[in-house]
C-alpha cells in the first residue's frame, strides 16, 4: 500500500508508540485522525508532524461511543472517510493476579480489547467505502507468550490477537485486510510499571521509533501480521510446538525474582 494520501485513524496518540507512528506515517504523507484521553499530549504530536495540517485530533475516552462517534465523524467531515484504522491505545497492570484490583482488570480489558472490537464496528460502514481498507491492531509478545505478573494484560493481547485473526477472515469477502503486529515492550513512559521486571525477566525493550518503522513497513507490504526481529520469533514458534520450555523458562526467572 502506498501511505501517501491515505486516511488514517491512530488511537492513543498523545506519547510513545502512537506519537512514533504518526510521525512515521505523516512522513509517507497520511492524513491523520488522531485520538487520545490527553489533548496536551495530541497537541505536541500534531505539531510534531511532518504535514501538521493534514492531521486532526480527537479528544476522548476510546471506550467511550461519543469518542468512536467523534472520531468517525472527524474522518468523514475533514478527509471523506477512513481507508486505515489503527488501535494503538493501551494501557498495562503489573502485578500477581491474586492482588489485582476490579477497576484496573477492567480498564485493561475495556481499552486493551473492547474498544477496538467496537471502534472497529463503529467504523466499518465508512472503512468499507475505501479502495484499500485496512484494520491494524496493536498487539503486543505478550499476545504470544504469556509471562508471569501479566496475566491480565497478556489475556487482553491474546485477545487482540484472536480478534484479529477472526476479522481477517470475516471481513475477507469484503476486501478488507487486518493486520496484526506483535511489538517487543517499549522504551515508553507505560514501562514505568514494570521497570523492576526487565533485567530479572531477561526482556528487550525497542525504541518506540523502531516500532512504529516496522507497523509502516507492515502496512505498506500488506503483511498479515509483523513480528519484533531476533530470537522472540524463534521463542513464539517454541511456545506453540513446545510450551512446557517456555513455562520452564519462564518459572525460573519468577523464582529467581522471589529469592
Amino acid at each position: 500500500m502506498d501511505i501517501n494520501g491515505k486516511r488514517i485513524v491512530v488511537t492513543g496518540a498523545s506519547s510513545g508508540i502512537g506519537r512514533a507512528l504518526a510521525k512515521a506515517l505523516s512522513a509517507e504523507g497520511a492524513k491523520l485522525v488522531l485520538a487520545d484521553l490527553n489533548a496536551d499530549g495530541l497537541n505536541v504530536t500534531k505539531d510534531s508532524l511532518k504535514h501538521p495540517d493534514a492531521c486532526i485530533t480527537v479528544t476522548g475516552d476510546i471506550t467511550q461511543a461519543e469518542t468512536r462517534a467523534a472520531l468517525r465523524a472527524a474522518a468523514e467531515t475533514s478527509f471523506g472517510g477512513v481507508d486505515v484504522v489503527v488501535n494503538n491505545a493501551g494501557v498495562v497492570a503489573v502485578g500477581p493476579l491474586a492482588e489485582a484490583d476490579d477497576k484496573g482488570l477492567e480498564l485493561m480489558l475495556r481499552v486493551n480489547l473492547l474498544a477496538p472490537m467496537q471502534l472497529i464496528r463503529d467504523l466499518l460502514p465508512t472503512l468499507e467505502k475505501s479502495a484499500t481498507p485496512t484494520i491494524v491492531n496493536v498487539g503486543s509478545m505478550f499476545g504470544d507468550i504469556a509471562f508471569p505478573l501479566f496475566a491480565g494484560y497478556s489475556a487482553t493481547k491474546f485477545g487482540v490477537r484472536g480478534l484479529s485473526d477472526a476479522l481477517r477472515r470475516e471481513l475477507a469477502p469484503k476486501g478488507v485486510h487486518v493486520l496484526y503486529v506483535a511489538p517487543r515492550a517499549a522504551k515508553t513512559a507505560a514501562a514505568s510499571a514494570f521497570e523492576h521486571l526487565i533485567e530479572p525477566m531477561q526482556m528487550k525493550l525497542d525504541e518506540p521509533e523502531v516500532v512504529a518503522a516496522n507497523i509502516v513497513a507492515a502496512i505498506k507490504s500488506g503483511a498479515r501480521s509483523s513480528y519484533p526481529r531476533g530470537p522472540e520469533r524463534l521463542f513464539v514458534f517454541v511456545q506453540r510446538v513446545f510450551p512446557k520450555l517456555i513455562d520452564n523458562a519462564l518459572i525460573k526467572q519468577l523464582k529467581s525474582l522471589n529469592n
